[in-house]
Protein backbone atom coordinates (compact mmCIF):
# COMPACT_ATOMS: atom_id res chain seq x y z
CA UNK A 1 0.00 0.00 0.00
CA UNK A 2 1.47 3.33 -1.04
CA UNK A 3 1.39 6.16 1.45
CA UNK A 4 -0.30 9.40 0.48
CA UNK A 5 2.14 12.19 -0.34
CA UNK A 6 2.62 14.78 2.35
CA UNK A 7 2.62 18.46 1.58
CA UNK A 8 5.92 19.97 2.73
CA UNK A 9 5.63 22.50 5.52
CA UNK A 10 6.41 25.96 4.17
CA UNK A 11 8.02 28.30 6.71
CA UNK A 12 6.38 31.65 7.22
CA UNK A 13 8.16 34.88 6.47
CA UNK A 14 8.73 37.23 9.36
CA UNK A 15 10.33 40.39 10.67
CA UNK A 16 12.90 40.19 13.45
CA UNK A 17 12.95 43.38 15.53
CA UNK A 18 15.94 44.73 17.47
CA UNK A 19 15.05 47.81 19.52
CA UNK A 20 18.72 47.86 20.48
CA UNK A 21 20.87 46.69 17.58
CA UNK A 22 24.00 45.97 19.61
CA UNK A 23 25.23 42.35 19.28
CA UNK A 24 23.67 40.02 21.85
CA UNK A 25 20.37 41.91 22.11
CA UNK A 26 17.30 39.67 22.40
CA UNK A 27 15.00 40.36 19.42
CA UNK A 28 11.24 40.27 18.99
CA UNK A 29 9.47 38.61 16.03
CA UNK A 30 6.48 39.45 13.84
CA UNK A 31 5.43 36.35 11.90
CA UNK A 32 3.44 36.83 8.71
CA UNK A 33 0.01 35.26 9.08
CA UNK A 34 0.10 34.36 5.38
CA UNK A 35 3.14 34.47 3.12
CA UNK A 36 2.93 37.16 0.43
CA UNK A 37 2.16 35.73 -2.98
CA UNK A 38 4.53 38.17 -4.66
CA UNK A 39 7.66 40.14 -3.75
CA UNK A 40 9.11 42.82 -6.02
CA UNK A 41 12.73 43.91 -5.76
CA UNK A 42 14.58 46.75 -7.47
CA UNK A 43 18.36 47.32 -7.46
CA UNK A 44 19.91 50.66 -8.48
CA UNK A 45 23.67 51.09 -8.79
CA UNK A 46 25.23 53.35 -6.16
CA UNK A 47 27.56 55.39 -8.38
CA UNK A 48 29.88 58.24 -7.40
CA UNK A 49 28.35 61.59 -8.11
CA UNK A 50 31.06 62.65 -10.55
CA UNK A 51 30.88 59.33 -12.46
CA UNK A 52 27.42 60.25 -13.72
CA UNK A 53 28.62 63.53 -15.24
CA UNK A 54 28.70 63.76 -19.06
CA UNK A 55 32.45 64.47 -19.10
CA UNK A 56 33.37 61.51 -16.85
CA UNK A 57 36.22 59.40 -18.19
CA UNK A 58 35.10 56.08 -19.79
CA UNK A 59 37.18 54.04 -17.35
CA UNK A 60 35.14 55.52 -14.49
CA UNK A 61 31.79 54.28 -15.81
CA UNK A 62 31.80 51.08 -13.72
CA UNK A 63 32.85 52.71 -10.48
CA UNK A 64 30.48 52.25 -7.55
CA UNK A 65 30.76 53.43 -3.96
CA UNK A 66 29.16 50.35 -2.44
CA UNK A 67 26.32 47.84 -2.81
CA UNK A 68 23.33 48.85 -4.94
CA UNK A 69 20.32 50.53 -3.39
CA UNK A 70 17.84 47.65 -3.12
CA UNK A 71 14.14 48.22 -2.50
CA UNK A 72 11.52 45.57 -1.79
CA UNK A 73 7.74 45.79 -1.96
CA UNK A 74 5.39 43.17 -0.56
CA UNK A 75 1.85 42.83 0.77
CA UNK A 76 0.84 41.20 4.06
CA UNK A 77 -2.71 39.96 4.57
CA UNK A 78 -4.25 39.76 8.03
CA UNK A 79 -7.50 37.95 8.92
CA UNK A 80 -8.95 37.53 12.41
CA UNK A 81 -11.69 35.05 11.41
CA UNK A 82 -9.96 31.96 12.82
CA UNK A 83 -9.20 33.62 16.16
CA UNK A 84 -12.76 34.93 16.49
CA UNK A 85 -14.07 31.38 16.20
CA UNK A 86 -12.37 30.64 19.54
CA UNK A 87 -13.04 33.85 21.52
CA UNK A 88 -12.03 32.43 24.91
CA UNK A 89 -8.53 31.74 23.62
CA UNK A 90 -8.16 35.04 21.79
CA UNK A 91 -9.43 37.79 24.06
CA UNK A 92 -7.08 40.38 22.56
CA UNK A 93 -8.54 39.79 19.10
CA UNK A 94 -12.10 39.90 20.44
CA UNK A 95 -11.40 43.22 22.18
CA UNK A 96 -9.16 44.87 19.59
CA UNK A 97 -9.54 43.04 16.28
CA UNK A 98 -6.38 43.51 14.22
CA UNK A 99 -5.30 46.73 15.92
CA UNK A 100 -2.47 44.96 17.78
CA UNK A 101 -0.64 43.37 14.79
CA UNK A 102 -1.23 46.53 12.74
CA UNK A 103 0.25 48.64 15.54
CA UNK A 104 3.25 46.29 15.80
CA UNK A 105 3.99 46.96 12.11
CA UNK A 106 3.20 50.67 12.12
CA UNK A 107 5.29 51.46 15.20
CA UNK A 108 8.40 50.33 13.31
CA UNK A 109 8.21 53.68 11.48
CA UNK A 110 7.93 55.77 14.66
CA UNK A 111 10.72 57.05 16.90
CA UNK A 112 9.97 56.25 20.56
CA UNK A 113 7.56 58.70 22.22
CA UNK A 114 9.92 58.74 25.22
CA UNK A 115 12.57 60.32 22.98
CA UNK A 116 10.16 63.08 21.98
CA UNK A 117 9.34 63.76 25.63
CA UNK A 118 13.06 63.86 26.46
CA UNK A 119 13.68 66.31 23.61
CA UNK A 120 10.86 68.50 24.92
CA UNK A 121 12.44 68.57 28.37
CA UNK A 122 15.82 69.48 26.88
CA UNK A 123 14.23 72.29 24.85
CA UNK A 124 12.52 73.66 27.96
CA UNK A 125 15.89 73.62 29.73
CA UNK A 126 17.42 75.74 26.99
CA UNK A 127 19.12 72.98 24.99
CA UNK A 128 19.02 74.10 21.36
CA UNK A 129 20.30 70.87 19.80
CA UNK A 130 18.19 67.76 20.40
CA UNK A 131 19.18 64.22 19.49
CA UNK A 132 17.50 62.48 16.56
CA UNK A 133 16.10 59.02 17.17
CA UNK A 134 17.04 55.70 15.61
CA UNK A 135 14.23 53.44 14.49
CA UNK A 136 14.33 49.80 15.54
CA UNK A 137 16.51 47.54 13.40
CA UNK A 138 14.34 45.20 11.30
CA UNK A 139 15.50 42.00 9.60
CA UNK A 140 13.34 40.55 6.82
CA UNK A 141 13.39 36.77 7.06
CA UNK A 142 12.38 35.21 3.75
CA UNK A 143 14.03 31.79 3.52
CA UNK A 144 17.61 30.80 4.29
CA UNK A 145 19.04 32.87 1.43
CA UNK A 146 17.28 36.13 2.30
CA UNK A 147 17.78 37.34 5.85
CA UNK A 148 18.47 41.02 5.37
CA UNK A 149 18.27 44.28 7.36
CA UNK A 150 15.60 46.64 6.06
CA UNK A 151 13.91 49.92 6.88
CA UNK A 152 10.19 50.30 6.27
CA UNK A 153 9.92 53.35 4.01
CA UNK A 154 6.20 53.19 3.17
CA UNK A 155 3.14 51.66 4.80
CA UNK A 156 -0.31 51.52 3.23
CA UNK A 157 -3.15 49.58 4.84
CA UNK A 158 -6.58 48.72 3.51
CA UNK A 159 -8.91 47.69 6.34
CA UNK A 160 -11.57 45.57 4.68
CA UNK A 161 -13.98 44.29 7.34
CA UNK A 162 -14.95 45.43 10.85
CA UNK A 163 -16.60 43.96 13.92
CA UNK A 164 -19.46 45.52 15.92
CA UNK A 165 -16.91 47.73 17.77
CA UNK A 166 -15.48 48.94 14.45
CA UNK A 167 -12.25 47.05 15.03
CA UNK A 168 -10.70 45.90 11.72
CA UNK A 169 -10.89 42.12 11.30
CA UNK A 170 -9.51 41.84 7.74
CA UNK A 171 -6.71 43.98 6.35
CA UNK A 172 -4.06 44.14 3.67
CA UNK A 173 -0.80 45.99 4.35
CA UNK A 174 1.42 47.11 1.45
CA UNK A 175 4.99 47.69 2.59
CA UNK A 176 7.92 49.40 0.90
CA UNK A 177 11.32 48.37 2.28
CA UNK A 178 14.86 49.57 1.68
CA UNK A 179 17.68 47.14 2.30
CA UNK A 180 20.23 48.58 4.75
CA UNK A 181 23.88 47.99 3.92
CA UNK A 182 27.10 48.59 5.80
CA UNK A 183 26.99 52.12 4.38
CA UNK A 184 23.73 52.77 6.23
CA UNK A 185 24.48 51.29 9.66
CA UNK A 186 26.93 51.75 12.51
CA UNK A 187 29.85 49.31 12.43
CA UNK A 188 28.72 47.89 15.78
CA UNK A 189 25.20 47.16 14.53
CA UNK A 190 23.90 43.59 14.25
CA UNK A 191 22.56 44.65 10.85
CA UNK A 192 26.07 44.96 9.37
CA UNK A 193 26.80 41.26 9.95
CA UNK A 194 23.37 40.37 8.58
CA UNK A 195 23.93 42.35 5.38
CA UNK A 196 27.44 40.97 4.79
CA UNK A 197 26.07 37.44 5.23
CA UNK A 198 23.27 38.30 2.77
CA UNK A 199 25.77 39.48 0.14
CA UNK A 200 28.06 36.49 0.69
CA UNK A 201 25.11 34.18 0.17
CA UNK A 202 24.40 35.87 -3.18
CA UNK A 203 28.06 35.42 -4.16
CA UNK A 204 27.97 31.75 -3.15
CA UNK A 205 24.82 31.09 -5.19
CA UNK A 206 26.27 32.95 -8.19
CA UNK A 207 29.46 30.86 -8.08
CA UNK A 208 27.33 27.74 -8.05
CA UNK A 209 25.50 28.95 -11.14
CA UNK A 210 28.69 29.65 -13.09
CA UNK A 211 30.45 26.43 -12.10
CA UNK A 212 27.44 24.13 -12.23
CA UNK A 213 28.06 22.95 -8.68
CA UNK A 214 25.62 22.86 -5.81
CA UNK A 215 25.83 25.83 -3.44
CA UNK A 216 27.37 23.65 -0.73
CA UNK A 217 30.27 22.82 -3.08
CA UNK A 218 31.10 26.45 -3.84
CA UNK A 219 32.46 27.34 -0.42
CA UNK A 220 36.10 27.11 -1.49
CA UNK A 221 35.72 28.34 -5.07
CA UNK A 222 36.81 31.80 -6.15
CA UNK A 223 36.13 33.81 -9.26
CA UNK A 224 38.72 35.50 -11.40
Amino acid sequence: MSSSPRTPRVPRGSFTIYHNDAPGTQPLTINFQYNPGEIRRTLIARRPRDAAQPNAAPQDARLVVGPPVETITLSIELDAADQLEAPRDNRNVVDHGLHMPLAALEILMYPPSAQFEQNQQLAEQGEIQVSPSNLALVLLNWGDSRIVPVMITSFSVTEQEFDTRLNPIRAKVDLGLQVLTYLDLRNSSTGVDAFVAYQKEKERLARGYYTGTTPAQTQNLTTD
